[in-house]
This record gives C-alpha cells, sequence and structure tokens, in this order.
C-alpha cells in the first residue's frame, strides 16, 4: 500500500514574479519506506516536503496520503488530519524551554485531544523511552544538549502514532554521532512499526543509508 501517492504537482510562486518552482512531480512512497529527498538549495525540495506535509494547499495537482484524496479538503480538516496522521521533526527542535522533556512531548496529544491526561502522560514516558531519553523526562528542554533536544523532539512527533514523519534536514545542526544516533531511530521506526518517514537532507552520508533517494534538480524529479 503506498503511504504518499502525488500526481502531477505544479507549484508557482507569484512574488516579485511568476516563477514555477515545482513542475509535474508524480511518485509513490510504499508504506513502511524511509526516504530521503535530495536536491541542491533552491531545487524546491522543501516546497514539495512543505506540501506533502498539507500545509501548502496553493498547488496544481493531487496528493493522497493512506489512501485518502487531502487535496482540496477544508484548513479544519487538514488541520485534524495532519494531528493524527503526521508527525514533523525539524532542523530547529522547537521545543519549548520552560517546559519539561515530557511536557513538550506531551503537547500534539492534549492538542488532539483523543486521551486522558493520564494515558498521554504514559504515552509520553513509552516515546522518551524509545528514543532513549526517559530518564531525562523531568530535566526542562534549555537543560538538555542539541542531541537530546532533537530525540526529544523525535518523541514528540510520535505521540499521537502517526503513519508517516516527515524530517526537514533533522540532523542539520548536530555532530556525527548525534546523527547517527537520529538516523538509527528513524530506521528503527520504518522497520519496525512500519511507519512511513521522508526526510529533506543535504547530508550525502544521511541520505545513502535510508531505504530510497528521490532526487530534485531545478524543480523536477531527476532520480527515483
Amino acid at each position: 500500500m503506498n503511504a504518499i501517492s502525488a500526481k502531477n504537482i505544479i507549484k508557482y510562486f507569484h512574488d516579485p514574479t511568476t516563477f514555477q518552482v515545482l513542475k509535474n512531480i508524480s511518485f509513490d512512497v510504499k508504506k513502511g519506506s524511509f526516504v530521503s529527498l535530495v536536491g541542491k538549495s533552491g531545487c524546491g525540495k522543501s516546497t514539495l516536503l512543505y506540501i506533502l506535509s498539507t500545509m501548502d494547499t496553493d498547488y496544481e495537482g493531487s496528493l493522497e496520503m493512506n489512501g485518502q484524496l487531502v487535496t482540496g479538503l477544508s484548513q479544519d480538516a487538514l488541520s485534524r488530519f495532519r494531528n493524527e496522521h503526521l508527525g514533523f521533526v525539524f532542523q530547529f527542535h522547537f521545543l519549548l524551554p520552560e517546559f519539561s522533556a515530557l511536557d513538550n512531548v506531551m503537547l500534539p496529544a492534549m492538542k488532539l485531544g483523543k486521551y486522558s491526561k493520564k494515558e498521554i502522560e504514559s504515552r509520553a514516558i513509552e516515546k522518551l523511552r524509545l528514543v532513549g531519553m526517559h530518564e531525562f523526562a523531568h530535566k526542562s528542554a534549555s537543560r538538555l544538549s542539541g542531541g537530546q533536544q532533537q530525540r526529544v523532539a523525535i518523541a514528540r512527533a510520535l505521540i499521537n502514532d502517526p503513519s508517516v514523519i516527515m524530517g526537514d534536514e533533522p540532523t542539520g545542526n548536530l555532530d556525527k554521532t548525534n546523527s547517527n544516533q537520529v538516523l538509527d531511530i528513524l530506521k528503527r521506526l520504518a522497520a519496525d512499526n512500519q511507519q512511513t518517514i521522508i526526510t529533506v537532507t543535504h547530508d550525502q552520508d544521511f541520505a545513502a543509508q535510508t531505504d530510497r533517494i528521490i532526487e530534485m534538480s531545478d524543480g523536477e524529479l531527476i532520480s527515483l
């Protein structure tokens, strides 16, 4: 089964002049695969990830996720879909510094409102254990190292058990040791949990260890 199916995605930027940033992008991503999106800066990979994440709805073409057509859904429906099905890991962890690691991980589940607070807390501990951070659950985010903060950010992305995890340079700010730890966590999620992972990366070593590399150049796919 395909987790993501993009068909004929076309995207224009209109400021300061009209410019076509994505040209007829079509590809499928199988459930449980770990995919890297690579290419030079400005080739359109982050723009494509933004569309795949359902944040950008101003495009031509169609996007299906888990067999559901998401193109054309209302902003409210997309927000609900994201909360339930998607997890995000960015280059910058975006943790709330004054909150504990545990509180940061609990936030998206509190927003979704599907479980009781007690249940969310135990799920959050479980996700922190998965990334080797459960011993730091009650430490404030500001007192964690960069690598630790990124692992907490991954736990936060996992709290609602998303079927698809999207990463935008998830190891961009990390040294080699921490990059490898993050890579190992993501590989495990795809292999053991059948979660689909798609990441934009400049790191060739990182990309080489994923299941599949999709390369872009000037708004087009040049290898799948």
